[in-house]
């Protein structure tokens, strides 16, 4: 049996937890204030928020309820743009919407509300580029944005004084949300006291493997309904970002968003928003797991391609007993992995870069901002002296794998950086890579791309070289 909090009422289901969040709450709650749009996780229209508990503090997080399964409701919080109504008058998010003439035809707005409802639950200090970002998963075709953009900052302005007050509490106590949400807390304490144990069947049944399902969702909805489903996304052994030494171990269903709160992957990566920002939007980041990322084996996984270049390893397990692989020797051939049907990733692991290491990652796609790559890459370097003394240069969208280019990290070895040498690199790495032409660009498009992303990484490593490289 399901339980969870949906809006101000408690929800027991014994329906599919397969099922598309978006379909209970429309079709079985008849809540349409979440709209249908696209179904693949774009444009928004369908945005709830997610709260749960995370050691004893509650956490509201965006996510699109069209690629979210029913069963990661379980044991939470989910609200709908009915949950946060405060007839009759309209709310200071949706009263923003109207000052600011930030809708027209309105089927976007309940999507660009909750973004902006989120944003006042969310812990990190209140700016406007904070209340923008906020809705970076919001598609509108009418306004062109610079109405929705003056709402976000005025919803920003009435967020500077929170301090360090607990957010559901502050925005209760400014009427910004419903009084039900100041007793949220507590009764999600009462609710997982109730639960019996994981939604999982038994494994005879060989039950598909689920975590954000932001992928998978999107490719074949049907099917998974239809199936026996393990749900990994709210196992608490497979979460966490801990260091050992030297080495960082993230748990399987570690999220993009928990990659980017984590102080340790902060501390390591100083650019890691810049880079994480070109990885989809928010609500896909709340929801999609970096082991996700992995055996959904695309040759453009973002994540993907960052943690090759980190030669990270797996441990991957049946239930029964576990083994490690390197990610590198994960894939076989196009959507082949060197899994088992019945293994699912753990944890994986990989050494923290020190001071003599250097790491980027890059990414070009038609729109910054939720949208899959044309090719991307990344590149860790760390030097002994004035020479690279171990490079690995991971790219997506030149071979039918997720690829490390280990010729030309070969060719790089033992060198002085400099810009004939990162020009030959070039040159290797043309001979390495295979890209096809498809929607997301000509063969030759992605071989001219992968270059300049190649001279970008020793830019940014190794300024002196920028006005060399760039002539």
């Amino acid at each position: 049996m399901l339980k969870f909090i949906l809006n101000n009422n408690n929800i027991a289901t014994s329906l599919s937890p397969g099922m598309p969040l978006l379909d209970f709450i429309r079709y079985q709650q008849h809540l349409m204030g979440t709209k249908t749009g696209c179904n693949e996780g774009d444009c928004g229209a369908c945005t709830v928020l997610t709260g749960e508990l995370k050691q004893d503090v509650l956490v509201y997080r965006t996510m699109t309820s069209c690629l979210m399964p029913l069963g990661n409701a379980h044991g939470k919080h989910i609200v709908t743009i009915e949950g946060i109504n405060m007839l009759p008058a309209l709310n200071p998010v949706q009263q923003a919407m109207v000052d600011n003439c930030a809708t027209q035809c309105g089927f976007c707005t309940p999507g660009l509300v909750m973004s902006l409802a989120g944003y006042c639950l969310d812990r990190t200090p209140a700016s406007t580029e904070g209340a923008i970002a906020a809705i970076d998963g919001n598609i509108c075709r009418c306004t062109g944005y610079k109405s929705i953009e003056k709402a976000a900052a005025q919803v920003a302005t009435l967020l500077t004084d929170k301090n360090e007050q607990e957010p559901a509490l502050f925005a209760v106590e400014r009427q910004m949300l419903p009084n039900y949400f100041s007793g949220i807390k507590d009764r999600l304490k009462c609710l997982i006291m109730t639960l019996n144990g994981e939604l999982n069947p038994p494994a005879e049944s060989k039950p598909r493997f689920v975590a954000g399902g932001t992928d998978l969702y999107v490719q074949q909805p049907e099917a998974i309904q239809e199936h026996p489903i393990r749900f990994l996304l709210g196992q608490e052994l497979l979460k966490g970002i801990t260091q050992e030494e030297g080495r960082c171990i993230l748990g399987a269903s570690v999220t993009v968003s928990d990659l980017l709160e984590s102080a340790i992957m902060r501390k390591h990566f100083p650019a890691l928003d810049n880079y994480l920002q070109l990885v989809s939007s928010t609500p896909i980041r709340n929801m999609a797991t970096i082991a996700g990322n992995f055996v959904n084996a695309s040759p453009i996984g973002d994540m993907t391609i960052f943690f090759l270049a980190l030669d990270t390893t797996l441990e991957l397990s049946d239930g029964q007993s576990t083994r490690t692989l390197p990610l590198r020797e994960l894939y076989t051939g196009y959507k082949k992995l060197r899994k088992r049907p019945e293994e699912y990733i753990t944890r994986c692991w990989f050494e923290l870069p020190g001071p003599d290491t250097g790491f980027h990652f890059e990414k070009v796609s038609k729109r910054q901002h939720l949208d899959i790559a044309s090719v991307n890459s990344a590149i860790s370097i760390t030097m002994a002296g004035n020479l690279i003394g171990n490079v690995r240069i991971a790219a997506g969208g030149v071979g039918p794998v997720p690829m490390l280019l280990t010729e030309t990290a070969a060719f790089l070895k033992g060198q002085a950086p400099g810009t004939a040498m990162i020009k030959q690199a070039c040159a290797v790495a043309q001979l390495e890579i295979t890209p096809i032409s498809d929607a997301r660009g000509t063969a030759e498009y992605k071989r001219l791309l992968l270059q300049q992303l190649i001279k970008a990484h020793f830019i940014t490593l190794f300024p002196s070289l920028q006005v060399e490289l760039l002539l």
